[in-house]
């Protein structure tokens, strides 16, 4: 019998980039803490978020996982990433190509989240689905920003790969990938 509080934990559900695009975007978020001191970005690897933050009982991460399990892509996603953009004043990121097979996995993610989890907190984020991969955020300050948009503006990327799944990451001391879900 379980006599302990139970422990509310962070998750996330993300695509987690594939190499080479991974190790390539991981050492651009090394240069910027190297360079700069930037180390948000460092908390998580590289990915796009499917769906946002949200807290669990971690006493029940089993059973979320087991939930989880039940939701899965009809077919591959081929998510292409094309050089940066940014959100002003503190986010900068590697682009995603917007594709429709994307949009619908996150809707249809959304739905699942809401019916089989209980979860609303995606449903109240008013500034919609933009898939994007930070490399800079939040400890990224408003002069640095400037500074680092124009560097970031004639910085290339590019590359693509085929997804047919997605992970689930947990916050500890940074986040890390708690499990992956593959087709």
């Amino acid at each position: 019998m379980f006599t302990g509080k139970m422990t509310a934990k962070k998750y996330f559900i993300a695509i987690v980039i594939s190499d080479p695009l991974f190790s390539e975007i991981e050492a651009l978020k090394q240069y910027l803490f190297e360079k700069h001191g930037l180390k948000g970005a460092l908390r998580s690897p590289a990915h796009i978020t499917l769906h946002r933050p949200f807290e669990w009982k971690e006493e029940k991460e089993a059973d979320l996982l087991q939930k989880i399990s039940n939701f899965s892509f009809q077919s591959s996603i081929k998510i292409e990433l094309k050089d940066f953009a940014f959100f002003e004043p503190r986010v900068i990121y590697a682009n995603v190509i917007k594709n429709d097979p994307l949009f619908q996995v996150h809707n249809e993610l959304t739905y699942f989240a809401k019916k089989e989890l209980k979860l609303f907190n995606e449903a109240e984020d008013r500034r919609g689905f933009h898939p994007h991969v930070t490399v800079a955020f939040r400890d990224l300050k408003k002069p640095k920003f400037y500074e680092l948009q124009k560097e970031f503006e004639s910085k290339k990327l590019s590359g693509h790969f085929e997804y047919t799944g997605f992970s689930i990451l947990k916050l500890g001391k940074r986040w890390e990938e708690l499990h992956a879900f593959t087709q």
